[in-house]
């Protein structure tokens, strides 16, 4: 059991998917740690349904396999549905589809939004919200967490 408090991730679909699609990338990495206990990963239902249906349609049988074994092997902590008033909140700094993710995470009080969806989620006018959860690709999110505990160990 670690003796930290371990970070907080909010989950984003494309995060699942390419976890799902690639066991040894960066977003199964960043998974991993959820299923060691090393960070906790938070979602919501439609994030979790918004995945499968991508994987169902993109991708292949072996890779809705892998998703059911990340649903069954991680400890996620099912944050609830957002409202139609908190999505309106957020519609004005990325895309109406994607409102839904931003309400919930920063609604959840998470530490991170993990996701790949630079495109809507890493605009200027979003990184300088000043939301709470620190926008990051799993990539980014791994270098900050493998620097940050290195720099634990050496002090």
């Amino acid at each position: 059991m670690p003796l930290f408090n371990p970070p907080q991730l909010f989950i984003d679909a494309c995060v699942l998917v390419a976890a799902a699609h690639s066991p040894t990338g960066g977003s199964a990495y960043a998974l991993e740690l959820c299923r060691r206990g090393w960070a906790s990963a938070l979602v919501t239902q439609l994030v979790l349904q918004e995945a499968e249906r991508n994987i169902r349609v993109k991708l292949g049988q072996a890779d809705l396999l892998r998703f059911y074994r990340l649903l069954s092997d991680i400890d996620f902590i099912m944050e609830p549905p957002v409202t139609q008033q908190e999505i309106a909140l957020y519609t004005h700094l990325i895309a109406a589809k994607d409102a839904h993710v931003l309400a919930a995470a920063v609604r959840s009080k998470a530490d991170y939004l993990l996701t790949l969806d630079t495109k809507h989620f890493m605009t200027e006018a979003l990184l300088q919200a000043n939301l709470g959860p620190i926008i990051v690709t799993p990539g980014q999110f791994l270098s900050r967490y493998l620097e940050e505990h290195n720099s634990e160990e050496s002090t």
